[in-house]
């Protein structure tokens, strides 16, 4: 079952993406950053006052607060490494946060990937790679040439580095009460210390909402399912193996890229990219 948690997050993440590129093109990358924080809270919250408040156990507030700086941190750098580079070379060398997540879980949950398992993640990740160079008709270098060049490669290491203890971080928290209040709390606490700065940077922009009200409320939709399926997911699996699989959601945005925004893409440069990456989830789901 994880596996269809992990796939249902990977493609409600693609149709966030979608209702964020729409916003992206009206306001800034900060509001955007803020409204998915802020919209996951009324949604989740939705699921947590059906359910009930979870018995928590001790350590959850301090979690939770590491949580929201973590996921603050990788989403604000991945936005800016996005606003300053090529999405194909920062999207390769962000997912190398998968790499990172396998040593987090490691030494923080003692999450020890089987021999093939962890054969499938590499191969996951050698598939997004070889999926973005080919799509951009790049050399295969071309991402870490940029990284000693390029300043927003840098802000998308940055994010990487930051993503992969987000994840184990909000096992944690499901682990201490549940995925439906961990999603719900951990938002509401990075709301909070993400809404100064937001006003800061973007106050201007807070006038808008209301115009967009149903884009946000879209993305809020969509962001909240992503979380929680997500969480769902890896608190049935090494965290690892779920975002592994989670890889697929780029070939999910490379089919409504094609079908929603007419972004053509040739079969053929995508396809070695695709293909092991495919191989990749399925040597993680038959042998992990």
């Amino acid at each position: 079952m994880w596996v269809v948690y992990a796939l249902g997050s990977a493609l409600s993440q693609v149709l966030r993406n979608m209702a964020m590129k729409r916003l992206g093109h009206a306001l800034d990358d900060t509001i955007n950053v803020w409204g998915r924080f802020a919209l996951i809270v009324p949604f989740t919250g939705v699921a947590v006052y059906t359910r009930g408040v979870p018995p928590l156990q001790e350590g959850f507030w301090w979690v939770c607060v590491a949580f929201a700086l973590c996921q603050i941190v990788a989403t604000l750098s991945l936005s800016r490494a996005l606003k300053l580079s090529d999405i194909s070379l920062v999207t390769t060398l962000w997912k190398l946060s998968l790499v990172f997540l396998v040593v987090w879980g490691f030494f923080t949950l003692g999450e020890t990937p089987t021999p093939l398992g962890l054969l499938g993640i590499l191969l996951s990740v050698a598939g997004v790679y070889l999926l973005n160079i080919g799509k951009s008709h790049i050399a295969w270098w071309a991402p870490f040439a940029a990284l000693m060049q390029d300043k927003g490669q840098r802000w998308a290491l940055i994010s990487a580095l930051f993503f992969a203890p987000s994840v184990i971080l909000i096992k944690q928290l499901a682990l201490l009460s549940d995925p439906y209040y961990a999603s719900f709390m951990g938002y509401v606490v990075g709301t909070i210390l993400l809404t100064p700065y937001t006003l800061y940077r973007s106050g201007r922009h807070f006038r808008s909402l209301g115009r967009y009200w149903l884009d946000f409320l879209t993305m809020g939709l969509f962001a909240s399912l992503a979380t929680v399926l997500g969480t769902i997911a890896i608190t049935m699996t090494l965290s690892s193996y779920a975002e592994s699989v989670k890889q697929v959601e780029i070939l999910f945005a490379l089919a409504v890229g094609y079908l929603v925004f007419n972004e053509g893409t040739r079969v053929r440069a995508i396809l070695p990219g695709s293909l092991v990456m495919l191989i990749g989830v399925l040597v993680v789901n038959l042998w992990g």
